[in-house]
């Protein structure tokens, strides 16, 4: 199964793929590309209708779009795992990962995912309303344990929200303590911090990811 993925700095929708199949210890062999570059667009156009990161394939089956990856990795090899068991929990998860995936367009335009930077950016209102929603969203976890995700066990939820919990640490955005008491929880995991530290090794610039002023 090859995983093929951008910057590891800047891709968000790489990472949610990636983190997927590493947190579940699932073998893969990672083919990572440069954005916006000619070897992008021509190593991707002879496999995949749309040339764009993540990319999947396994065996002589091609999967693109993130969430479309997700799922058939839970239902391939994780046997449904990847979700809540809970029937009602298992929808409501699916609603807010859907909800990560077309929405939230005003915070991702104008906090593009930057690892390796601390920055300041001037937000709209729209991005405010954006960070309001997802702090609601991280501050529904439960509360009666630490060390726990979005919906107690890791799932696809947690995979599809890590990308902001990056961008919330650059861009220094103050969330309430419930929301930032989950970001500190995704911060901490050893899975993510393997991306982190590769993303911190790289040198690409991706100019339309380098948003806002450097936090001295």
């Amino acid at each position: 199964m090859q995983l093929f993925i951008g910057n590891k700095n800047y891709s968000s929708w790489s990472l949610r793929a990636w983190y997927l199949l590493s947190k579940f210890n699932i073998s893969f062999t990672e083919q990572q590309l440069v954005l916006d570059t000619p070897d992008f667009y021509d190593r991707l156009k002879t496999k995949f209708p749309v040339q764009k990161v993540p990319a999947l394939i396994d065996g002589d089956l091609a999967v693109w779009d993130s969430l479309a990856i997700c799922e058939y990795i839970n239902d391939a090899y994780l046997n449904g795992r990847a979700w809540p068991e809970n029937l009602n929990k298992r929808a409501h998860a699916r609603s807010v990962a859907a909800e990560m995936h077309s929405g939230f367009l005003a915070l991702r335009n104008e906090m593009p995912m930057n690892i390796r930077a601390k920055r300041h950016v001037e937000l709209s209102e729209h991005a405010k309303k954006d960070i309001a929603r997802i702090d609601e969203i991280f501050s529904m976890r439960p509360q009666s344990s630490s060390n726990t995700w979005l919906y107690g066990e890791f799932s696809i939820v947690d995979a599809m929200f890590a990308p902001v919990v990056l961008r919330f640490k650059t861009y220094q955005v103050t969330l309430s303590s419930p929301a930032q008491a989950y970001c500190d929880q995704v911060l901490s995991c050893p899975v993510l911090n393997n991306w982190i530290a590769h993303a911190l090794q790289e040198t690409d610039i991706v100019t339309r990811d380098e948003a806002g002023e450097n936090i001295i």
